[in-house]
């Protein structure tokens, strides 16, 4: 499968790469709940970061199979396991 215009090639320097940023990303809703949690922590903060980043490590996953052809199925992504 090759992708069209300069991705199907490999760039000179990382100046000609796209590479997503913030501004990338739409709206996020934040929602916050009112009833502090004393068990988690002092503060009684609660979040979600973690969890809500499950699909994080799959896409770099495909971002490098993408780019090299090699599929790691194992973490964590070293160099070695592309040579």
């Amino acid at each position: 499968m090759s992708l069209p215009g300069s991705a199907s090639r490999i760039n000179n320097d990382l100046a000609d790469y796209v590479v997503p940023v913030n501004a990338d990303i739409g709206s996020i809703d934040v929602g916050f709940i009112d009833r502090p949690d004393p068990l988690i922590n002092a503060l009684g903060a609660k979040g979600l970061g973690e969890v809500a980043m499950t699909g994080c490590a799959g896409a770099i996953a495909n971002a490098i199979h993408h780019a090299t052809g090699k599929r790691l199925r194992e973490m964590p992504f070293r160099i070695e396991d592309l040579l």
